[in-house]
């Protein structure tokens, strides 16, 4: 795991490389903290911070194929590595290391572009090939390790943190008002954008060349849900699947450091970490929140857990103030607009493990997306059977939805929610139908913004470009949307990977390996009450675990979001009313975030309803970018604390 930064196509003179790639690295050096090195030629600046995890002795980069035609800087891990080397080495391959670093880029050199499909892992990668003078940019197929791009006058900036762009001389941050208002809208930035004028992110599972000044861009990777044959039994389904866990897990567990788990008391990582005591053969370290605000702790699954599997384990105890002193620095990490608090204590839990010694944890990331886990999965479900049913059968799938919120609970709460779900029975946004109610909350939070335009159109030309989306089922819909909204936008990027290397530590997800994604989709929904959410999961594990996390239902991972402001700090007022401020933002609605910012402070913090709850969060992370990256506040001017190892091609006869 590492972190990538560079530039291709400068106008700058060669001579300046190498100290803008080193000040580029160092904005970043948290993500690779042990090593730092880069490449240059007369039209290339590359460069990786290392975090160590395998080969720690010859595992350097960048690295060069043994004809010194291609050069990689690379950001990730690349699960199955040992087998593509077994691979290339019979196809007379030699290798110099022992790195999963190594085998992407000869894996390139062997079978180019192609080599991508071979991949399975989490990674992002800069390769240049000296000999056409092209620079490749890949990210992998869910989106697990980021990738940003900026053209910056005639030149292409990339970097795995869009911070280090700050290092680049005349480089500055503007917001953008179409994602802006699209991430409010969806909840998160959608595959493509930024947040800022004239940076984008390489969306999941693509690549990108740039070719002299023509680019090539495509997907080699595209999001199957559809499944092949399901398998004939129930028995055999739950026995394929625990076979596939298995194998993902034991992938992940390649490390040449400790690898630990992120336990928070759910189904999804409590399958993990009995999964890896029973394939490493001793039980794991594991790693939990517990807050002190009971509405969302999860303490007394976590020791029931750890007491059960023997696990050595270890908390972070989060409060309201805990929450808010360290929110403008986790946004910092973030760098995109957020829509809730629980990234915060990702930070100060990912603080911890590094302390304790820990490089690298699973993590339950994929499962919700994977296995339908999410109540949003049976809201499409009973909205496009809701013509076929009576009333009382309505009313029997409402208590089975969101046991967990309280003002949605017993026969008037699923009252309620029947004259809510009645006004989502048809498809008034094309092609977004299962998130049609979620939407309605976004449509708040883009009162926000001074010129919102049409919030949605972005997420709506994602859908109808996307190949094969009209025929899939309803459910099927929302399950693409997920995996490519709001897991590889938030909680893969803000809430995992961002906070995770925040502090140097690296996050595994065995639930995104590609077998048990196609695993997946050919069961879900073939066994058991559609209703009871990821039910081949229990099957599977049900006799492994304690019965109180298997059937206690879906609890998802949350944090106080503007409570704890009210709560703990009511000088945010005046930071996010302040006219000032505002104007200097330029696209807010200085005097709808005014009154709206008075209704929060001035309402009991139990009153603060949830797109009030988003909205808040919204503003109060815009209000720290413009601080950290439009303002620039977010560049580090400190040095590299480790030494820059230099692979220097630069032309002999640059003038001095």
């Amino acid at each position: 795991m590492c972190g990538i930064a560079g530039f291709h196509a400068s106008p700058l003179h060669p001579e300046r490389y190498r100290d803008i790639a080193g000040a580029m690295l160092a904005q970043i050096e948290h993500r690779g903290p042990d090593e730092a090195g880069c490449f240059l030629d007369d039209r290339t600046a590359m460069g990786t911070v290392r975090l160590s995890i395998i080969d720690l002795a010859s595992g350097s980069q960048p690295v060069g194929s043994t004809d010194g035609r291609y050069w990689l800087c690379y950001n990730g891990e690349l699960y199955n590595y040992r087998e593509l080397r077994a691979e290339l080495a019979g196809r007379g391959v030699s290798f110099r290391t022992e790195s999963d670093t190594e085998v992407v880029l000869m894996a390139w050199a062997h079978w180019g572009r192609s080599c991508l499909e071979r991949f399975n892992g989490a990674f992002a990668f800069a390769l240049k090939d000296t000999v056409t003078g092209e620079l490749h940019l890949a990210r992998d197929r869910f989106g697990k390790r980021p990738l940003y791009v900026a053209r910056h006058g005639d030149a292409w900036l990339f970097a795995s943190e869009m911070k280090a762009f700050l290092a680049y001389p005349g480089f500055e941050f503007a917001f953008d008002e179409e994602h802006l208002a699209s991430t409010f809208a969806t909840w998160t930035p959608l595959p493509a954008q930024s947040g800022y004028r004239g940076v984008e992110q390489l969306p999941m599972g693509e690549y990108l060349t740039v070719r002299g000044t023509e680019t090539e861009r495509g997907r080699w990777a595209s999001l199957d849900l559809t499944g092949g044959e399901p398998p004939a039994t129930e028995d055999e389904a739950v026995d394929l699947v625990r076979a596939d866990l298995e194998a993902a897990v034991d992938l992940r567990l390649r490390s040449d450091v400790e690898v630990g788990v992120y336990a928070s008391g759910g189904l999804d990582s409590s399958i993990l970490a009995h999964l890896t005591k029973e394939r490493a053969g001793l039980p794991p370290r594991t790693f939990s929140i517990q807050f002190e605000d009971a509405e969302f702790d999860e303490t007394a699954e976590q020791e029931e857990l750890t007491k059960h599997l023997g696990t050595h384990h270890s908390t972070v105890r989060v409060s309201d103030s805990d929450v808010v002193e360290t929110f403008p620095e986790a946004v910092r990490h973030a760098e995109v607009p957020v829509f809730r608090t629980a990234f915060v204590p990702m930070y100060l839990l990912a603080q911890h493990v590094r302390s304790e010694g820990v490089k690298v944890v699973l993590s339950g990331e994929g499962a919700d997306e994977a296995f339908l886990g999410y109540g949003i999965f049976k809201d499409a479900r009973l909205l496009s059977e809701w013509h076929e049913l009576d009333e009382a059968t309505r009313m029997r799938r409402m208590a089975q939805l969101y046991p967990y919120l309280r003002h949605f609970s017993g026969e008037d709460g699923h009252r309620r929610m029947l004259g809510l779900y009645r006004q989502f029975t048809e498809e008034t946004m094309p092609g977004l139908f299962s998130h049609q109610m979620r939407f309605q909350n976004g449509r708040f939070a883009v009162r926000l913004l001074k010129d919102a335009g049409d919030p949605f159109a972005a997420v709506q030309r994602l859908v109808a470009e996307e190949p094969g989306y009209a025929e899939l089922s309803a459910v099927q819909k929302a399950q693409w949307l997920e995996f490519r909204t709001l897991l590889s936008g938030y909680l893969l990027a803000t809430q995992g990977e961002r906070m995770a290397l925040a502090h140097g530590v690296e996050n595994r997800c065995p639930f995104l390996d590609p077998a048990v994604v196609r695993r997946a989709a050919s069961v879900n929904g073939r066994f058991g009450d559609p209703y009871d959410e990821k039910y081949l999961l229990k099957r599977a594990y049900g006799d492994v675990l304690p019965e109180r996390i298997v059937s206690k239902g879906k609890f998802p991972y949350r944090a106080p979001d503007s409570a704890a402001f009210v709560r703990s700090r009511p000088d945010y007022r005046d930071l996010l009313a302040d006219p000032g401020t505002l104007g200097d933002i330029g696209v807010l609605d200085e005097r709808f975030v005014r009154r709206f910012t008075d209704r929060v402070f001035d309402s009991p913090p139990e009153r603060i309803g949830t797109k009030e709850n988003q909205a808040f969060v919204l503003l109060a992370s815009t209000v720290w970018l413009h601080h950290w990256y439009v303002r620039g506040n977010a560049r580090r001017d400190t040095p590299l604390a480790v030494p820059l190892y230099v692979v220097d091609r630069r032309s002999s006869a640059l003038p001095a």
